[in-house]
């Protein structure tokens, strides 16, 4: 008998706010033709003007601690995962430990953009693995709506995002039986910083020239705004995918036909669509969440097991399989038995 951990309450929020394509096309000068041919989004959630990164992640980790049956004060750590931080310092995680009332355990919060999910899942796991911790949550929350180029010449990104939060609880477990007992089986992570202006945010930053990290010329150029090479991640996100799917499913002893449930990062449904048919993966055993919430970007797998587990498509003793593909580039995938 091993010391494993095993995911045993999720939640996820996002904003009462719904912004359809409709609602984009004078301000963008698009049209949800083109958005929904080049993307797969049909709408997303953006919040209110007095809204935080915490303050969603706030309402899906209440949903998820209690899902997973245990009380706030039982966990033992918390891991956030955001590239959109409440503020510089101090990180995200210490303004969710503070609503959440739980004071003394340690807050990390990382940075792996739309992979953080599953980084910050592996990062518990191999905690709890230790033997160190029993309980921790873990969160990916987003703002992106505060920080969109929300004019013409920022159409291609701004189209791409919402806003929402997603937990789990991670808990130990002791697995008796690998074949029928729930527990996180492995995770694959990866990164190759060659690639990291290929979809990155340039300022503010210490790396430029100069004594300000913001300055009234980068304002003016957009440096505040994101970038992407819209093609460069496209081809490198099935790639990626699809290649540590494999890996991971066949370290596991599994084959995709194995897997009850894949749920990919929801960037883009066309390359959720192309590494399917790469990986031979029927429609009906993946669940998107695009259409609804666009890219969430570290919200987005959570959010999508909530849904999952919402419309009967994610029940107990189903092997999941998980990818994400984000900037820097990172990618990663991760085995459970829910």
């Amino acid at each position: 008998m091993s010391i494993y951990s095993k995911i045993t309450g999720v939640g996820a929020y996002v904003p009462p706010l719904t912004v359809k394509n409709s609602d984009l096309e004078k301000l963008l000068d698009t049209t949800n033709d083109w958005i929904v041919q080049r993307t797969g989004i049909e709408r997303r959630h953006w919040v209110a003007a007095d809204v935080s990164t915490s303050d969603l992640a706030f309402h899906a980790a209440q949903e998820a601690i209690a899902n997973s049956g245990i009380n706030k004060s039982e966990l033992d750590m918390i891991i956030f995962a955001t590239l959109s931080p409440d503020h510089d310092f101090p990180g995200t995680g210490c303004f969710l430990q503070a609503k959440l009332d739980v004071p003394g355990i340690p807050a990390i919060d990382i940075r792996q953009q739309c992979t953080g999910f599953i980084y910050a899942l592996s990062i518990a796991d191999n905690f709890i693995r230790s033997g160190q911790y029993k309980n921790i949550l873990v969160v990916g929350a987003e703002i992106h709506s505060k920080g969109l180029n929300k004019t013409p010449s920022g159409r291609d990104v701004s189209v791409l995002f919402g806003d929402g939060a997603g937990a789990v609880v991670v808990s130990r477990t002791d697995v008796k039986d690998a074949k029928t007992d729930s527990f996180i089986i492995r995770n694959d992570l990866h990164a190759d910083g060659s690639y990291a202006k290929e979809l990155w945010i340039a300022a503010p930053g210490n790396a430029f020239t100069g004594t300000e990290r913001l300055t009234k010329e980068m304002i003016d150029e957009g440096l505040h705004y994101p970038k992407m090479n819209g093609k460069a991640v496209f081809a490198h996100a099935v790639k990626r995918m699809a290649e540590t799917l494999s890996h991971t499913l066949s370290e596991s002893g599994f084959t995709f036909n194995d897997v009850d449930l894949f749920l990919f990062h929801q960037a883009n449904l066309r390359i959720n669509d192309k590494v399917a048919e790469i990986a031979g993966i029927p429609q009906d055993k993946i669940f998107n969440t695009i259409q609804e919430y666009g890219n969430t970007t570290a919200a987005t797998l959570p959010l999508g097991m909530r849904d999952a587990i919402k419309a009967g498509k994610l029940k107990p003793g189903m092997v999941v399989a998980m990818a994400a593909f984000g900037s820097g580039f990172t990618w990663a995938s991760s085995v459970f038995r829910f």
